[in-house]
């Protein structure tokens, strides 16, 4: 996609977490985002942050930033989000798929049995919902002539995190972007799972919070939200971006590769390391 100056990009489930910091780097960057999800007001959810808070954000650091109220568990809504950008612009370039149901008990020790059954949800919103947003999309993407599609994703597909639901679900992600990639590349649109590390999120730092002492190694070292953003900025700038099409990518290793920083001019480590995962990454899912 080059240099181009009036990207529109949607960035779903970015009421706060790595979809808010994501949004506000692609805003910083000049681009119109619409940013999707279900917070209206302060204080309706657990954790702080708002759709329109975000959106404002965005608008505040250079871009457009356009709230649209989605819940991505709705098929008619998500629609609704899909029409409104064909309405206003009549394409799109980047779309981040995020949206996600993380569950408060998601973290807690023990075998899956003995966490709640919601803990699956996030095999709707998460690995069925970024399907849907993309199909929806699709058409749009066409449009564009060329385009990036971008699955926010973990080693949870890899390496046993949280319990079988999520890691199903990160296994799902990093699959669909492999197959999506097959049936986009005759159009120019690639796709990728982006594989990010600990986050400095609000749900994360209510953990660190809760617990400096224990936390303090970790805290230190976590990603901020916007650095992911960075990332995906600098890949859909790529000239080579349709050869990364259809593969699994670790942020900070694309960002020593374009020369990426974070938001406090840290070059985050690889979670490569902090795992002991020695596959290769950055190659087809599938041979």
């Amino acid at each position: 996609m080059g240099l181009k100056q009036d990207r529109v990009a949607v960035v779903t489930g970015a009421s706060r977490g790595a979809g808010k910091g994501i949004a506000l780097a692609l805003g910083a960057t000049g681009a119109t985002v619409y940013v999707t999800g279900r917070t209206r007001r302060e204080g309706e959810a657990a954790l702080p942050g708002t759709v329109q808070a975000t959106a404002d954000a965005v608008t505040a650091a250079g871009g457009r930033g356009i709230a649209v109220y989605c819940d991505h568990a709705d098929d008619s809504q998500v629609e609704q989000l899909f029409d409104q950008v064909r309405r206003e612009h009549g394409r799109l370039d980047i779309l981040v798929n995020n949206a996600t149901v993380l569950h408060d008990a998601l973290t807690r020790t023990g075998p899956f049995w003995d966490k709640p059954l919601a803990l699956v949800d996030i095999l709707d919103v998460g690995l069925r919902s970024h399907y849907t947003a993309s199909w929806f999309a699709a058409p749009l993407l066409l449009a564009n002539g060329e385009g990036l599609v971008v699955n926010t994703s973990s080693f949870g597909g890899r390496i046993y995190m949280h319990g079988p639901a999520y890691g199903a679900g990160k296994a799902g992600l990093d699959k669909m972007a492999h197959d999506m990639a097959v049936d986009f590349r005759p159009h120019r649109v690639a796709v990728v799972a982006l594989w990010m590390g600990l986050l400095a999120t609000e749900r994360t730092q209510r953990v660190f919070a809760a617990e400096p002492d224990k936390y303090a190694g970790m805290a230190a070292t976590a990603e901020s939200p916007e650095f992911s953003g960075r990332v995906i900025d600098a890949l859909a700038r790529d000239p080579g971006l349709m050869d990364k099409s259809g593969r699994v990518w670790i942020g900070a290793e694309l960002a020593l590769e374009y020369g990426v920083t974070d938001v406090d001019g840290r070059q985050p480590l690889s979670p490569r390391a902090f795992f002991g995962e020695t596959t290769s990454f950055g190659e087809a899912i599938v041979e």
